[in-house]
């Protein structure tokens, strides 16, 4: 019975290693990819589960990224070629649509906070008017009150 008890409990030690580093896995590929103002989905919202899509909004470019179990999908569109930004909300998350001038697919971002999405609106926009405006960007802080 010993030789028995002893199998049992190696191979539940092993699905428990195999568990952990599934978990830690996950974990890692749901971590921000890069620095600034990165957006992340819910978890909770349908094809976000295990992998959440994240959106990057720098100053000259809109990047969307969904990692993968290996490797990862990122598409990149520069702020000049951005023709609307959509928001659909729900009852709790939104989904952002970014249309750009030239493509026939927006670049759809699932399950965002409502408050994220509109933060991802603003900083286009205001990363756009600063581009058209042909001056520096503007900081992505409050506006300046005078004092």
């Amino acid at each position: 019975m010993t030789s028995e008890s002893d199998w049992l409990w190696w191979a539940l030690a092993a699905a428990a290693a195999v568990a952990v580093i599934v978990f830690v896995w996950v974990w890692l590929k749901g971590r921000p990819f890069a620095e600034g103002d990165v957006f992340r989905a819910s978890r909770l919202s349908s094809g976000n589960h295990l992998f959440p899509t994240q959106v990057l909004i720098t100053q000259t470019a809109v990047v969307q990224y969904t990692p993968r179990w290996f490797g990862r999908r990122e598409e990149t569109i520069h702020m000049a070629h951005i023709a609307s930004v959509k928001i659909e909300t729900g009852m709790l998350l939104s989904d952002v649509f970014i249309e750009t001038s030239g493509g026939t697919d927006p670049i759809a971002c699932h399950g965002h906070r409502k408050a994220d999405a509109g933060q991802m609106k603003g900083l286009i926009e205001r990363y756009q008017t600063s581009y058209y405006r042909g001056g520096p960007p503007n900081p992505v802080g409050p506006p300046p009150t005078g004092r």
